[in-house]
């Protein structure tokens, strides 16, 4: 059958994908980096979820949903620049103006444990590009890891590595200070028109 791709429509295969265990525990929900940090810091326990069924309500939801058959197998969070922490933040360089909306950034991809190593983060890279592009970005960036061939901890793998955004016909753009479990991440870039 393959893996399908599509918009995060589904509060609760978001929340297989993201959330916690235990309703209440104070587990990223893959909000990092797609609200303002302030507001991030300010949500714990189930008002968390709360916030991230709202984003899924929205047009368009914060990102896309990978599935085997009918089983979700990932996540990955797309969404415009402007919207998400990217656009303020100071590590990583901005090519061009901050709030610009045709300006998209994936900035998790998450697999299921037990799915790892099936190809199912291209699937999700290919399908937030495909999802950005429909809701008509015109570049879509990433900020993944520049690791060469050494082993990224699984609990830091979300930001994707260098190679993979590469194998998904995004170019190096820019370096950034910032560093992820020791190693550079790097703005990685794909114009889409």
């Amino acid at each position: 059958m393959g893996i399908v791709v599509r918009a995060a429509t589904s509060f609760d295969d978001v929340r297989t994908m993201v959330g916690p265990k235990r309703p209440d525990a104070n587990v990223c929900w893959c909000l990092s980096y797609r609200i303002p940090s302030r507001e991030n810091q300010q949500l714990s326990g189930t008002a968390r979820g709360d916030r991230v069924r709202e984003l899924v309500r929205q047009d368009p939801p914060p990102g896309v949903l990978a599935y085997d058959g009918d089983e979700v197998v990932g996540w990955a969070g797309v969404h415009p620049r402007p919207d998400t922490t990217f656009a303020r933040n100071r590590r990583i360089p901005h090519l061009d103006d901050p709030g610009d909306t045709s300006v998209w950034s994936v900035w998790c991809i998450r697999v299921r444990p037990g799915r790892r190593g099936q190809g199912i983060s291209h699937a999700l890279l290919d399908g937030a590009v495909r999802f950005a592009d429909e809701h008509g970005a015109r570049a879509i960036e990433g900020y993944p890891v520049d690791n060469g061939s050494a082993k990224v901890d699984l609990t830091m793998a979300y930001v994707g590595t260098r190679r993979l955004f590469e194998r998904a016909g995004f170019e190096h753009a820019a370096d950034t200070t910032s560093v992820l479990n020791g190693f550079p991440r790097v703005l990685m870039r794909r114009i889409l028109r």
